[in-house]
Order: structure tokens, then C-alpha cells, then sequence
């Protein structure tokens, strides 16, 4: 059976949080380096590059990988907040997109926002770290990276995408708008792939329809039914969560009525109130990951023995 695995957009948190569920995978006896397709976004990206370099999930949670260990504590990676931003606009082509109905209205308010002046260059030292001036092993990993002037997706690392090195692939999905600027690749401008969608789960529809993938396993960070309470900030963050939300349950939609077997994995309750209400918060990273590790037993059992259905 051809499985795909599909990690979501989720920054620092995120990341975290996604680790130790791919761990808990590991542990129940699929092993996510496995998988016929790999497909990240953001954060997702970075950890689709580690599994696609053949690094076990267990080995990243833990990081008793000295390269996952050496990208997690960079001093070069982002703090808690943007820095300053550079003049420009470089998404309003989001914000067209978004008026004629080709991408969701988030992705449209993302691209009003001003050019980032976040130095991706920890990113770019992931990707050469793990294929020096290449690619990863695995012969489908993708990255999922949006053009800045139209919306369009880029899973980069599929055969029919612009060609460019892991560093620059990772570095233009994690393009997150207002906090780096865009990547350019085979000169298009890319921005993080989940400011159009969290999973870009629906670019495996063709493969599922000509019956080279049956299953999707879609760990999704920034994803959640019922959500938790919330008060203050968090608030903010569970509105932003709503259309998300929306956006993955259309994909997962889209894949169930093409044949696919989907499992879905979110946050619990008790894993959003750890994250908080800053993803990118690195000052909750280690809580996160040891709420995650508690919540993913039940979690992973639960939600492998109950596939999506359609709604």
C-alpha cells in the first residue's frame, strides 16, 4: 500500500510538538522515513528534510543527532517575536489572489503584511548540512513553498518543480510573510507554503487517483477541532486556528471521496494550552515537547484506529 506522510506549517512549537508524535508513529510500528511521499510545509519542511536524509523520528525528537541537535540550538535561529520589517509589500500579489477567489482570505490579509527582515540562513545551513549543495535521498520529499506574486504552490523537490538546493527549498517554505523576506527560486518570489494552506495535503489528490498512494497519514500542527479555552492572546491565536482548520478538512475531504484512507492527527487540548499563543515562542519548547510526549500515546492509538470519513 502507498502511503504518503503530510507534516503541517507550525514554527518552533509546531516542530516540537510534530516530533514527538512522528516518534510516537516510530514507537507504535511505522517507522515515517518510510513512506512513499513526504510532504512538509514550514516547519513541516525542516522535518521532511530530516526524515528524507533517512534521520529516524526517534533520533529527532530526542536530537540525539548532532546535526538536529546543532539546527535546534543555532544561535542564528528566530526568536519569539519579527524583527524590524523592510520597506515593500512582497505578498500583494497574495491579496489579488485572494480577491478573485484563487486562495483562502487569510492567505490574502498575510499578504498585506511588509517584508520580512528575518535572516533565514539557519535554515539554509539545515539543507547543506544534509545534502551539500543537493537534495535529500528520498526521491519524493517535497517542500511546500508559495509564489509571492500569484499563490500558486511549489512543492519544490517534485520532479516538475524549480530545481534549487534542500538550504534554499527549506528556507523559501519557512518564508513565513512579515518575518523573513521571500526566496527566489528560478526567479519566483516563494513565501512559507501555509500562508495558502497549513498542510497542502491536496497536492497528493493525482497520486491517489492513479493509485500510487491509498493511504495519508496528515500531522497537523496548526489544525484543531474544539480547540481549547483560551484567554488573552490566545484568543487570537484559536481565530487564526478556525480558517486553518477549515482549509485541512476540505483537503482531507478532497482525498477521502479520491479513494484515500486518511488519519488525521491534531494537537489535544492540553497540547494547545502548552503551545500558548505564540507558535514561535522557543521559551515553551521543552513543556511542549513534554506534554506532547504524554499526550502521544493516546493520541497516535486513537486517531490510527479511527480514519477520516466524509463529512
Amino acid at each position: 500500500m502507498g502511503r504518503a506522510l503530510v507534516i503541517g506549517c507550525g514554527g518552533t512549537l509546531g516542530f516540537a510538538w510534530t516530533a514527538e508524535v512522528l516518534a510516537e508513529l516510530e514507537r507504535q510500528g511505522w517507522d515515517p522515513t518510510t513512506a512513499d511521499v513526504l510532504v512538509g510545509t514550514s516547519a513541516g519542511a525542516e522535518l521532511v528534510a530530516l526524515l528524507g536524509t533517512g534521520i529516524r523520528a526517534a533520533a529527532i525528537a530526542s536530537e540525539s543527532d548532532p546535526r538536529v541537535r546543532a539546527h535546534l540550538h543555532s544561535p542564528a535561529s528566530p526568536g519569539s517575536l519579527p524583527g524590524l520589517p523592510r520597506p515593500g509589500l512582497p505578498g500583494l500579489g497574495l491579496v489579488r489572489a485572494a480577491l478573485t477567489g484563487k486562495v483562502d482570505p487569510l492567505a490574502g490579509v498575510a499578504g498585506l503584511l511588509p517584508r520580512g527582515g528575518g535572516n533565514a540562513d539557519w535554515l539554509v545551513s539545515l539543507g547543506d548540512t544534509l545534502a551539500p549543495g543537493g537534495w535529500v535521498d528520498h526521491p519524493d520529499t517535497w517542500l511546500v513553498a508559495a509564489d509571492a506574486r500569484t499563490g500558486v504552490r511549489i512543492p519544490l523537490g517534485r520532479t516538475d518543480a524549480p530545481r534549487t538546493t534542500l538550504g534554499r527549498a527549506i528556507a523559501a517554505s519557512w518564508a513565513i510573510p512579515g518575518w523573513f523576506p521571500p526566496v527566489v527560486v528560478d526567479g519566483r518570489p516563494l513565501l512559507d507554503g501555509g500562508t495558502v494552506s497549513p498542510t497542502s495535503a491536496d497536492l497528493l489528490l493525482p497520486a491517489v487517483e492513479d493509485g500510487r498512494i491509498q493511504e495519508v497519514v496528515i500531522v497537523a500542527p496548526m489544525s484543531s477541532h474544539g480547540g481549547a479555552p483560551a484567554r488573552g492572546l490566545e484568543r487570537v491565536e484559536r481565530a487564526l486556528r478556525r480558517p486553518m482548520t477549515r482549509r485541512v478538512d476540505a483537503e482531507v475531504e478532497a482525498l477521502i471521496r479520491a479513494g484515500a484512507r486518511v488519519t488525521r492527527i491534531e494537537p489535544t487540548a492540553a497540547d494547545l494550552a502548552a503551545m500558548g499563543p505564540n507558535f514561535m515562542d522557543g521559551s515553551r519548547r521543552e513543556h511542549v515537547r513534554d506534554v506532547a510526549r504524554a499526550q502521544a500515546p493516546g493520541l497516535v492509538t486513537q486517531r490510527l484506529s479511527t480514519p477520516e470519513v466524509a463529512r
